[in-house]
């Protein structure tokens, strides 16, 4: 399974809460410290792929441009991927870049899952409007839900999904 997102929206923080280890994925407030595939190894047969993050990291272009086709071709490549969650701050969804990985995605029929982090930084009504406004472009197919790292909001659905992908099938 593959984690992909824009520069700070949270991935490392969402490894963190998910695998239940604070240091496992480094985490920072500068955007762009993930600069290069970083493998989780769950088990022998099972990998959480953390992927660099796209857009506003303050990096040269050529770097940028080497991180974009670092995570194409890993995603176009990795026959074993069973899945791909894209992770986006909730406070800004659905930037030109999420659309395009998006978009990739469904071409490819690859499961794919949004996750809107940051919950905490907004009520209520406010989560609700941000995932009603991402439900409303995106096909029935796609899953979505709302996360925070801080508080767990939403960490029982994703482990209940990322379980289901997951699982190794048997012969």
């Amino acid at each position: 399974m593959a984690i992909a997102g824009r520069s700070n929206a949270g991935k490392s923080s969402l490894i963190n809460r998910l695998c239940r280890q604070n240091g496992l994925a480094r985490t920072s407030r500068t955007p762009g410290r993930t600069r290069q595939l970083v493998f989780f190894q769950l088990d022998p047969e099972r990998h959480l792929v953390d992927l660099p993050g796209y857009g506003y990291a303050r990096v040269s272009g050529s770097l940028k441009a080497h991180w974009q086709g670092l995570i194409q071709n890993y995603l176009d490549r990795r026959r074993a991927l069973r899945g791909l969650v894209v992770v986006m701050d909730i406070r800004h969804p659905l930037k030109d870049s999420d659309r395009q990985l998006i978009g990739w995605s469904g071409q490819r029929g690859l499961p794919l899952h949004l996750v809107l982090t940051k919950a905490d930084k907004l009520g209520r009504g406010r989560q609700k409007q941000a995932l009603d406004a991402v439900r409303k472009v995106v096909t029935d197919q796609v899953g979505i839900s709302v996360f925070s790292a801080t508080s767990g909001q939403g960490l029982d659905e994703l482990d209940a999904l990322f379980s289901q992908w997951l699982t190794v099938p048997t012969s």
